[in-house]
């Protein structure tokens, strides 16, 4: 079978309900809505739901999740990831019924009561981080979206993400928990590192930590991606151990020294599987980064 393109999908101008209005659902509701499709309904419980709903998904009625469900054609599950079952069991579903989820970690086997009524099931979760601002739906342009789902919903998910400007990437189902765990460790811990280094920095004085780091993160991430291990630069790198030292003594007693001592270690795995310290080196940093002294704060 033909997958369907783009074009025809737009062409049928889908009926949309979102459950829920939080920060993904409200963006890919607008995005769908950008590429054709009508948002017909979506649920918004709190305030700043509401504000959501407002101003990206203005033609939208707001109904509890069932009757969400009840009025679209295109149904999308925007909610987090330990509420997506539940949600997904208690929903009216009907034959012919598109239904997608938006959650990383799930695979389209969590919308198993859908599929049941005969609706056709996938999960589309967008590579990307939202925050709630305006920037969010420019944002999904180029993006990739990791896509699950079987024959005809699978097309169909693949073409939506088309439509609203992305990259389809299939994973399978068994995959999908490993692939979220993997962004998280990327792009939600960076966010923690960073705004410890900022914490550090201020609490040294510096008035403008964030304009700082900015052009050093900024160039350490372009580094990484462009470069793969051999964007990497710093101590470690070098197989400077008494830096390496000196760094996890300072910051023992406080709340950054395990963690800077076990991305440490991490960084010295590495930068001894890509050639860049020999194992000499390599046992000098481990070395250097095992058994802190507990210091007193």
């Amino acid at each position: 079978m033909d997958r369907p393109s783009a074009g025809s999908r737009q062409a049928s101008r889908l009926a949309v309900g979102i459950v829920s209005a939080g920060r993904v659902g409200s963006v890919v509701g607008a995005a769908l809505a950008r590429a054709g499709h009508r948002v017909v309904a979506a649920s918004a419980v709190s305030e700043s739901s509401r504000a959501r709903a407002a101003r990206h998904l203005p033609g939208a009625e707001i109904l509890p999740p069932p009757d969400v469900a009840a009025a679209a054609e295109l149904l999308v599950l925007a909610v987090p990831d330990d509420a997506l079952a539940p949600l997904a069991r208690a929903l009216p579903y009907r034959r012919g019924q598109i239904v997608v989820h938006t959650s990383g970690a799930n695979g389209a086997g969590v919308l198993a009561s859908a599929a049941e009524a005969g609706a056709l099931t996938a999960a589309i979760a967008p590579a990307m981080t939202f925050t709630g601002g305006n920037e969010d739906l420019d944002r999904l342009t180029g993006i990739s979206w990791a896509v699950t789902g079987e024959a005809d919903a699978r097309f169909i998910a693949e073409a939506l993400v088309v439509e609203m400007g992305g990259e389809a990437e299939h994973l399978a189902e068994a995959d999908r928990t490993r692939y979220h765990a993997a962004l998280v460790y990327s792009a939600n811990h960076l966010v923690t590192l960073v705004n410890d280094t900022v914490d550090q920095l201020r609490s040294m004085g510096v008035d403008a930590p964030e304009q700082l780091l900015a052009p050093l993160a900024s160039a350490a991430l372009d580094n990484a991606l462009r470069h793969g291990d051999a964007g990497l630069s710093g101590p470690v790198s070098r197989g400077d151990a008494g830096t390496v030292a000196a760094h996890a003594a300072a910051l023992d007693g406080g709340e950054f020294g395990p963690t800077y001592r076990a991305v440490a270690r991490r960084t010295v795995q590495r930068s001894l599987a890509s050639g860049r310290i020999g194992p000499a080196e390599a046992e000098k940093l481990l070395a250097a980064l095992a058994h802190p002294e507990e210091n007193p704060r």
